[in-house]
Parts: structure tokens; sequence; C-alpha cells
């Protein structure tokens, strides 16, 4: 039984008051306490973020790292970035393991990425994927979406991963995971195994998808009304919203990458889930927003007419046949994300170094 506070935060209200779930963007203990006591019931993790933790929390971490450097001392610096990103995850699914059980599995689980070097090999990801899925009960897992990740993502759902598909913008890679999602349970079931309780996720990284719009806008000198290149992502969204539920596909969406309030406000209502940063959570449950539902309200036409025109990189986000599998992993968001998830790969493991080999 959920018993309200005295005082619900809009975060709260938008969790409690419908099919919409909110998630922690972010495995910081600090903010996922804060995140759990207003209707928060998951979390997310990857490098960048237990990165991010780290330079928040280092001194709450450091014996930990230093502890596993001083246990695995063949180990090299990445065996021991996965060590510490694998203790760094599975302190948020402790926390949530409450929400877990009191949902019976159905909500309170935290997601762990798998490497992201490994973006073009679809069996280092599943390994991977089933190794993180072994760890606790209420792990979910993060694979790209690229070429190799939708094969990825098939697989590891037949295995039993909950999966989370994530370096996803567009609504081709959406329905790609969806379909991939839908052949491996279908497998899976058919292997006679129960997939009842299995809640695979598909994350569009909206702001993300904004953010490269804006990059073309820039680069072309593309003149647009202001105000509307804030719209892309959302629109992409609601639209695989409509498509998912018309098509009664398993798997659940979920909206990454905040940029402003309407990546929360215009998705409430939805049967979503919307994973917040920390400092969102606080600044949407300081604002007067009403919680009301919004996903059903259409974008205006006149915004997605105008980003239509003006860009092919959303109309290739927006239209059903608008990549190809194979061409996931050159779009330019998805370039520009696994850059990114790659070089805070890369500063983490140079940390476990510092660590190995402090300097002189």
């Amino acid at each position: 039984m959920t018993i309200s506070p005295p005082n619900p935060s809009p975060l709260y209200r938008t969790v409690h008051g419908g099919p919409t779930d909110v998630w922690n963007d972010s495995c910081s203990p600090r903010e996922l306490e804060y995140a759990i006591g207003n209707g928060a019931v998951g979390a997310t993790t990857n490098p960048s973020i237990v990165l991010a933790v780290l330079r928040k929390e280092f001194d709450s971490w450091k014996g930990k790292l230093q502890h596993l450097v001083a246990e695995n001392p063949t180990a090299t610096e990445d065996m021991i970035a996965w060590k510490l990103i694998e203790e760094v995850g599975l302190r948020g699914a402790e926390m949530l393991l409450p929400v877990f059980e009191r949902e019976k599995g159905l909500k309170g689980r935290l997601s762990m990425q798998t490497n992201p070097v490994n973006y073009m090999d679809a069996a280092e990801l599943v390994e991977q994927a089933v190794h993180f899925t072994g760890l606790a009960p209420n792990i979910q897992v993060k694979l790209p979406v690229t070429a190799a990740g939708v094969a990825g993502i098939e697989e590891a759902t037949r295995l039993g991963v909950n999966i989370n598909a994530t370096v996803s913008f567009t609504l081709p890679q959406a329905i790609a995971v969806a379909e991939a999602v839908e052949r491996g349970l279908d497998r899976r079931a058919k292997e006679g195994h129960d997939v009842s309780n299995m809640r695979p996720v598909c994350t569009i990284m909206i702001g993300r998808l904004d953010d490269w719009l804006k990059v073309v806008a820039k680069r072309e000198g593309v003149t647009i009304t202001p105000g509307h290149l804030d719209w892309g992502g959302i629109a992409v969204f609601k639209k695989a919203y409509g498509i998912f539920k018309a098509r009664g596909y398993r798997a659940r969406l979920l909206a990454a990458a905040y940029r402003h309030h309407m990546h929360w406000s215009e998705l409430i209502g939805g049967d979503v889930i919307l994973t917040i940063p920390y400092e969102w959570q606080v600044q949407f449950n300081k604002s007067d927003i009403e919680v009301k539902p919004r996903m059903g309200n259409p974008v205006d036409p006149a915004i997605v007419d105008e980003l239509y025109r003006k860009f092919p990189e959303f109309r290739r986000a927006y239209d059903e046949d608008g990549l190809s599998v194979p061409e996931f992993d050159r779009y330019g968001a998805t370039v520009r994300t696994l850059r990114s998830f790659i070089e805070a790969y890369r500063e983490l493991t140079a940390v476990v170094r510092d660590t190995m080999l402090p300097p002189p």
C-alpha cells in the first residue's frame, strides 16, 4: 500500500495520479533517495553517470575503489572500472528492491548499461547483458540501438534479460526495438519460459534529438520559428506512443535526456517512463506547472510541418521508414551520443588508473 505524503510533489502526483512512471536518471544514492521519496520507481546508470557520481561523491567511493584495486592485483583498469560500475549500480538496485518487491517485479528496477565500445558486437553485448541480469533480481540492461544492438536486443530478450534500449532517438529505431523484443519474447515463450513478468523498455532520447537538430540548424544556417526546435523529440515520442499502443507492442517507451519542463509535462498521462535527472526533478517539484494528462495532446501541426519541411534529419527521425537498421549507426544523434558515452568511459578508466598508479 502506498501512503501519499501530506503535500505530494508534482512528480509524486505524476506517478500516483495515472499510468506514468518516473525514474531517477542517476544511481547516486543521495539523488536516488530523493527521487524514491518523490515517487520514483526505477533508476538508471551508465559509464557517464557513474563518472558523474564519482566526481560528486568521490569521498564516498574512494575506499571501495581502493579495495577493488587491492582485491584484484592482476586486473586491468577496464576490469576494475566495470567492477566499480557494478558496485555503484548494485547500490541503486538495493535501494529500489523494496519497490520491486512491493510491485511484484513490475517496477523497481535499476538499468545498467553495457559497454558502449561494443556497439558493433552483438555477441559481446548479449554476454554482458546476461551477466548483469544475474547480479540482482531487479536489474534492467541497456543495449544501444545500433544495427548490432537490435540483434542483441532480440537475443538478450530470448535469454530472459529485461532490456532497456538506449542510444535511440527516432521512430524507426523505436519500432525496430519493439519488433526485436516481440521476436525475442515469442522465441522465449516457445522454449517454455514464462514471459508475463518481463518488462522490456525502449528509450527515446528526446532531448538529444533536439540537440542534434539545433546543431544542424546552426551548421546549415536554417532559420526557424523560435522554440520550434524544442518540440522535435516530443513529436517523435508522441507518434511512437500512438503506434506502440495501436500495435500492442510489449516494450514500454521511456523518455530521456531532459532539456526543459515539456519533456516531463507534455508526456504526463501516457503509459510510459520518464527518466529525469535529479536537478530537473528538484526544479519540477518547485514549479507551479499543473500536473495533468497531456500525452494525448498532439504537437501543433504547424510546428511539425516546419520541422518536416526544413530538416531532412527530422524526417528521418519522424517517418517510420526514415532510417533503415544499417543506417542507425551513422545517424547524427547516434554518433554524437556514442562518442560521448565512449569518452566518458575512457575518463572513468582514467580515474581508476589514478588509483592504481597514483601520479608521482
